[in-house]
């Protein structure tokens, strides 16, 4: 059975800078840059423009993630897309991001399989275990997994909105997960959900329980309410539950392979909140040059903060062959996951 490891990472974010203060000045938000970078450590992140989806953001990580790997397009055996903002309800963002790619072009098109994930801030690690299954099952030799979020577009920014508004970025980032003999790869990953809280972070901006599943007005133009259209959080159980989550998933995966905290070189953990990932790094006693962040730069991207981390870092040279590389992330739903690799 081959090993699965990460051949190549890429990353892009849009290029429009949103500061704490420009949400205060720009958009009207009552907030303070104190107020956001005391309780997340945001200072900053980045919106796309108007016409810019998620497919978009994607195409530029995946193809610096394809030319990092030393393949070529063509070597794809599928495309797996993480992302809670898909460019549409359907069909999935994968295909859109396989025309893209130019994969369909030519005289031989290359009919790749593209299989989004819909498990929002846990999506990339759920992504890595199923392109990592696959690899090591045979069914591929070369898988692009991305995480790509366009979170502006569907963003309250007013007062009213502020505590889930000020969180939140656009990018993405990619790694291709590929075959090979070599003693190295993705040793051990779990991952877990709790249905049970499914309603402490949602965004239920259509409902197919009604009829239709958009409320429509006299002349049959769709109607949402603002609780609906928006995303609600419930922000103290997010932070409990995450911290539980986070530790305890770690934890089992550092046990399933006989590890402990010593032995991993760099954590990634999920970047939604810089407070959840410092009391995560206290508890377990994680020193300060073991851990990755940049969620003051980006806030938080969802599925795209793994990837996005683990591409800068192997650009900045903190992330080198033979690290031992601890991977966590938590979500809606609730769920998490962990993952642990040797680079």
């Amino acid at each position: 059975m081959p090993n699965a490891y990460i051949s190549g990472t890429g990353f892009h974010v849009p290029p429009r800078v949103v500061t704490n203060d420009d949400l205060a000045r720009d958009y009207g938000i009552d907030t303070t840059n104190e107020w956001i970078v005391q309780r997340t450590g945001i200072q900053e992140r980045r919106f796309a423009e108007e016409g810019v989806g998620t497919s978009d953001l994607a195409l530029p990580a995946a193809e610096m993630a394809i030319a990092r790997a030393g393949i070529e397009k063509t070597d794809l055996d599928m495309i797996v897309f993480a992302t809670l903002s898909p460019d549409h309800a359907f069909p999935g963002t994968g295909v859109y991001l396989q025309r893209k790619l130019g994969l369909l072009d030519g005289a031989n098109p290359k009919f790749v399989p593209a299989l989004d994930v819909r498990n929002q801030c846990s999506g990339f690690l759920y992504g890595l275990a199923t392109a990592t299954s696959i690899v090591q099952a045979g069914g591929a030799r070369h898988i692009l997994l991305v995480g790509a979020e366009t979170h502006s577009a569907a963003l309250d920014l007013t007062t009213r909105g502020r505590a889930v508004s000020s969180l939140f970025g656009d990018g993405a980032g990619a790694v291709i997960v590929s075959a090979t003999e070599e003693d190295r790869g993705i040793r051990a990953w779990k991952l877990g959900s709790d249905g049970r809280f499914a309603d402490h972070l949602c965004q239920k901006v259509w409902d197919t329980t009604k009829r239709p599943f958009i409320p429509q007005d006299a002349r049959g133009i769709g109607q949402v309410d603002p609780s609906m259209m928006w995303a609600s959080m419930d922000g103290r159980q997010v932070f409990r539950h995450a911290v539980e989550r986070m530790i305890g998933v770690l934890m089992e995966t550092c046990l399933k392979l006989g590890l402990t905290g010593n032995d991993i070189d760099l954590y990634a953990f999920h970047q939604a909140n810089l407070r959840v990932n410092q009391y995560v790094q206290h508890q377990l006693g994680i020193p300060d040059e073991k851990v990755l962040h940049n969620i003051e730069r980006y806030g938080n991207t969802t599925a795209a903060t793994i990837p996005l981390l683990l591409a800068e870092a192997e650009q900045d040279g903190r992330l080198r062959r033979g690290m031992k590389v601890a991977m966590v992330a938590f979500g809606s739903g609730f769920t998490w996951g962990a993952a642990i690799a040797d680079w």
